[in-house]
């Protein structure tokens, strides 16, 4: 067996599984999605409110920072998945809304999605996911800023 550290098993290389994992997973789920990256797609799926959304709230949604997710938001605007509106309270900040086009693709993107996570979790018990579930949870908990 491959081992990391002198104590530590291959298996329970945890930084570099979860590293490894994520972008395989990511790039996986951007092909799956077409037409939108799977960060793309996150931003869809937190365009549900009917007064629209901030950049702010989208960043803190996907755990990014405001500069990056208003580059997303850039590029989603420049295909035509979202839209930009000057919020009524607040003239310097903008709402953003889903266009007809980004309702489509999110409706795309949540039924890939809903795949993704059956495969995801085929072959393991219920027990087995309510840990693995458990753990994930608390190393975002542990690590949150």
């Amino acid at each position: 067996m491959e081992r990391g550290a002198p104590d530590e098993p291959f298996t329970r290389r945890f930084i570099y599984l979860l590293s490894v994992a994520h972008r395989r997973l990511q790039a996986w789920m951007t092909e799956q999605y077409g037409e939108v990256t799977s960060a793309q797609a996150g931003v869809l799926f937190s365009l549900d409110a009917p007064e629209g959304v901030l950049v702010g709230d989208v960043a803190r949604s996907l755990g990014i920072g405001a500069p990056a997710a208003t580059g997303l938001v850039d590029r989603m605007e420049a295909i035509g998945l979202v839209e930009r509106r000057a919020d009524p309270k607040d003239g310097r900040a903008a709402r953003l809304f889903l266009t007809d086009k980004g309702r489509e693709m999110r409706a795309y993107a949540a039924a890939r999605t809903k795949e993704i996570n059956a495969r995801l979790v085929e072959d393991f018990s219920e027990h087995e996911l309510d840990i693995v579930a458990r753990w994930l949870m608390t190393v975002a908990e542990r690590f949150s800023k």
